[in-house]
């Protein structure tokens, strides 16, 4: 391993529908490698109708704010390193844990534990609505940029930019998925065909840790992750709705189990892959496990109408964030600027 790469690691590592509604904020003290204003992120709560919302607030209070999504199966470590020139720039940084990860919370112990794309994506209108926020920026990446993306169609007039790291990754969900013709790209996903079955859902809830850490490894196979950059994310994956919510995400996507009621008219209409009009910045990792990105900038410039920038990122994986965290922050600063 580069020893640039070795010491940058180890150094990011220790860095560390949405209207105006009133909401409170708890604060629940200050968490691992969080940043307040004056450098120390502090870790807060917040209720939505659905959820106790865990999350780390660094910067202003009173700057623009950018929400960073988290995806499957990572959290909010992963934006450590992109907070810190964000927070520096006089901007309110907001980086949620998504349902099922680390200090989020079901409020009704008997609601079903569902995260289908729609319900992922409400989320973060609540969550902005919660905070008071009529416009954000977002950024994210797996689970989060499809929320990102989703929230971008939805309420446009509310985004005033968006980070959309992996391209445009809204799912048709009403329509049966159909196998891919390439073997290659079938097996890359066998992860989302093992949770289909029951074996699955009892093989991550005994080996979730080793399942996660095989994850990371390969979809970013380039990167060497240290025990310790895992285990600062590790407890985040003990949430006990961890395996429910991961469960649910992977069989509703494939149609092997119903989704929430209330959100079939959001799926009908991201079943029909509607573009996204926000100012955007496009970053795709150059050594994604999933293959390389492709060269040509038509699909991306189709499905983002207002797309400011493609960038394929050299050095970065699938979770682009946390090894090239200042293409994520260069790209915030310049749509905001």
């Amino acid at each position: 391993m580069d020893p640039n790469r070795r010491e940058f690691l180890k150094s990011a590592g220790v860095a560390g529908a949405m209207a105006v509604a009133g909401g409170s904020a708890r604060s629940a003290g200050a968490g691992a490698g969080a940043r307040t204003q004056s450098g120390a992120a502090v870790l807060r709560s917040v209720e939505t109708e659905v959820l106790d919302i865990g999350y780390e607030e660094s910067g202003d209070p009173a700057g623009f704010p950018i929400i960073l999504l988290h995806g499957f199966p990572y959290d909010i470590r992963a934006w450590d390193g992109v907070v810190p020139p964000l927070a520096a720039a006089g901007y309110r940084v907001l980086v949620p844990y998504l349902r099922g990860y680390g200090t989020t919370r079901f409020r009704d112990p008997e609601a079903p534990r569902m995260a289908e794309q729609a319900a992922i994506a409400q989320d973060v209108s609540d969550f902005a609505a919660a905070l008071g926020l009529e416009r954000v920026a977002l950024a994210g990446f797996d689970w989060g940029n499809r929320a990102a993306c989703i929230t971008s169609i939805l309420h446009p007039e509310r985004v005033r930019a968006q980070v959309a790291i992996g391209g445009y990754s809204v799912q048709d969900t009403i329509s049966p998925s159909a196998p891919s013709p390439s073997a290659a790209a079938e097996a890359r996903l066998w992860y989302q065909w093992y949770f289909n079955t029951e074996r699955g859902r009892a093989g991550l809830e005994a080996n979730r840790h080793a399942i996660v850490r095989y994850l990371w490894e390969t979809w970013s196979p380039t990167w060497e992750y240290t025990d310790e950059a895992y285990n600062r994310s590790a407890p985040a994956f003990d949430n006990p709705d961890f395996v429910d919510v991961v469960i649910h995400s992977y069989r509703h996507r494939h149609g092997y189990v119903p989704g929430e009621e209330r959100f079939l008219d959001v799926e009908r209409r991201l079943a029909e892959r509607p573009p996204i009009t926000v100012p955007a910045i496009v970053l795709r990792g150059n050594d994604s496990g999933f293959g390389r990105p492709s060269t040509d900038p038509t699909a991306d410039r189709s499905r983002f109408t207002s797309l400011v920038a493609r960038r394929i990122v050299e050095g970065a994986g699938h979770d682009l964030a946390p090894q090239r965290p200042d293409a994520v922050s260069s790209a915030l600063l310049e749509l905001l600027a």
